[in-house]
């Protein structure tokens, strides 16, 4: 699970927090089993470090923190956060201190797609298909989630599907031929 951790030292009264965001735990989608590649520099932090912000439920409209740093470690997307002081922001800040709400989401553009299939193996060798792997990707926010697609971080949605490649909406096709049979 997931897990949002005051800084040391601010246990009571801090309102910056560490979480984990994103990892590499598949997560099954209408096109098959999704992973979200941490190595190397498959992750550009880029957009979070700099004007990162942190939502309730990935509404836009329900800004409750801003993201001071964001880093990849151990194979998961870790950020540093600080919660907002408005009254909206203190209700989430406060289900999060009490332990209410544990868990985290990321919306993402991924940029580069390995699909890997049933019973082979991923270009480095670390995942057996079938898969698709985001390689390349763009975490767009971070949000405190109530309920996630991952429950080891809650890896969330990914911004427009216009990024998937043509083969796997053609295997979704097909597997909805299949079971027309």
């Amino acid at each position: 699970m997931g897990q949002i951790l005051a800084r040391e030292g601010e246990e009571d009264t801090g309102r910056r927090r560490i979480l984990s965001f994103s990892s590499e735990e598949p997560v099954d989608r209408y096109f098959g089993p999704e992973i979200l590649d941490h190595a190397g520099d498959a992750v550009n932090l880029q957009r979070l470090n700099e004007i990162g912000v942190l939502l309730f439920n990935h509404d836009p409209d329900k800004v409750v923190g801003r993201i001071l740093k964001a880093w990849v470690e151990n194979g998961r997307g870790m950020a540093e956060v600080e919660f907002d002081t408005d009254a909206e922001s203190e209700v989430i800040f406060q289900k999060v201190r009490s332990g209410t709400l544990k868990t985290t989401s990321v919306r993402y553009r991924v940029d580069r797609w390995e699909v890997v299939e049933a019973g082979k193996t991923s270009g480095d060798g670390r995942f057996t298909g079938p898969c698709s792997i985001a390689r390349k990707w763009t975490p767009v926010e971070i949000t405190i989630a109530s309920v996630p697609a991952d429950p080891t971080v809650g890896v969330g949605r990914s911004e427009g599907e216009e990024a998937l490649p043509l083969d796997l909406w053609e295997r979704q096709i097909q597997i909805n031929q299949n079971k027309m049979r």
